[in-house]
């Protein structure tokens, strides 16, 4: 899809005709476990494949030292990727969920630790949720430079409902420990 869907529009379901609205979704990919690049794109292309979701834009892939990690953790390759979606936030969880253990993410209860791929819904909308399973927006977002410097690669006028723009929040954070990769590019 070349063109991002109008926002004021709704979808109908194929198999139930109920309307939902179409809304810009903001995820965010890192990996600092095994063939970091190959599960970033793994998780773009299953992202791309998933029925309702329509990806608009990928970042360039970013290198990053972990933040708030065990010792000894390795840097992550980060990226982020907008979509238009006609899912509801529980369902784009579900789906982050499993492309995660897909990819062989096993959560521990460890903070942090080292992992395979982490795919984070960081805004829906401008839905705003704080339940047991979903917080939106993503709740540390705007203070990690890994997410918001790819971000604002590809759409540098956004804003973090509650938080503001991301221009605004980067100027707060700083780019330091993210460097782009310009030797690796990630395709839809």
């Amino acid at each position: 899809m070349t063109e991002t869907p109008n926002p004021h529009i709704v979808d109908a379901d194929t198999i139930t005709g109920e309307m939902r609205p179409i809304r810009r979704c903001v995820v965010a990919l890192g990996s600092n476990m095994g063939e970091r690049l190959q599960k970033l794109q793994g998780a773009v292309a299953a992202l791309a494949d998933t029925p309702g979701v329509f990806v608009t834009a990928v970042s360039s892939v970013y290198e990053t030292e972990p933040v708030d990690a065990p010792a000894g953790s390795e840097s992550f390759f980060n990226a982020v990727v907008l979509l238009d979606s006609t899912l509801p936030a529980h369902l784009l969880l579900d789906r982050a969920l499993a492309i995660e253990s897909a990819f062989g993410r096993e959560r521990n209860g460890e903070r942090n630790a080292p992992r395979p791929l982490d795919v984070d819904l960081i805004v829906v909308g401008k839905r705003k949720a704080h339940e047991e399973d979903l917080t939106l927006p993503h709740p540390r977002a705007h203070e990690r430079a890994f997410v918001l410097v790819p971000w604002h690669e590809v759409e540098p006028d956004a804003e973090i409902p509650g938080q503001g723009p991301i221009a605004d929040l980067l100027e707060k954070t700083g780019h330091g420990g993210v460097e782009r990769r310009e030797d690796l590019e990630l395709h839809v």
